[in-house]
C-alpha cells in the first residue's frame, strides 16, 4: 500500500460520506435513532471526523487536535451544513497530513499505541480507512431507514 492509494480510499469515502448527508430527505433523520439503532448518522460523522482528526491530524499532520470523543456521540442537531463543513475540512486535513509521508514512513511505528501493540504507520491507516467505511455503511443503512 502507498500513501497516493491510502489517500484515493479516504477521499473516496468522505466524498460519498458527504452524499450520504445530502440524500437525507429531513434534516432532522439525520439525528434520529429508533429501536435497536444506537447511533444517529450525525453522531457517527462526528466521530468520523473526530477520530481522523486525532489519528491522522494529530498525530501525523502535527495539526494540535484536540478529541473529545464523548462529544463525538452526545453532541446533537448539528446543522446538515456544519456537518457537510466537518468533512470537507477532514478531506483536506487527510490530504495535508499524508502529502508528506513517503513509503518508507509508512512503515515506521505509528507514534501512539492504538491496539495491544505497536504497529505500523501504513497498518493502522488502513484499519482507519477500514473504520471509515464501515461507518459509511452504517449512514448509508441508517439513511435508507429513516427515509421511508
Amino acid at each position: 500500500m502507498n500513501t497516493d492509494a491510502l489517500l484515493s480510499f479516504f477521499e473516496r469515502d468522505l466524498n460519498k460520506l458527504i452524499t450520504e448527508i445530502e440524500l437525507y430527505k429531513n434534516e432532522e433523520a439525520i439525528w434520529r435513532v429508533e429501536k435497536n439503532i444506537a447511533n444517529s448518522a450525525g453522531n457517527l460523522v462526528l466521530h468520523i471526523v473526530g477520530n481522523l482528526h486525532t489519528f491522522i491530524g494529530k498525530e501525523i499532520g502535527k495539526t494540535g487536535y484536540v478529541r473529545n470523543r464523548e462529544l463525538e456521540f452526545t453532541r446533537k442537531n448539528v446543522s446538515r451544513q456544519e456537518l457537510i463543513d466537518g468533512i470537507k475540512d477532514t478531506i483536506k486535513m487527510v490530504k495535508n497530513s499524508l502529502a508528506s509521508i513517503t513509503n518508507e514512513d509508512l512503515k515506521k511505528e505509528y507514534p501512539v499505541m492504538k491496539f495491544s501493540k505497536i504497529e505500523s504507520t501504513e497498518y493502522l491507516l488502513v484499519h482507519l480507512t477500514t473504520h471509515l467505511t464501515y461507518h459509511l455503511g452504517q449512514i448509508n443503512y441508517h439513511r435508507r431507514l429513516m427515509n421511508q
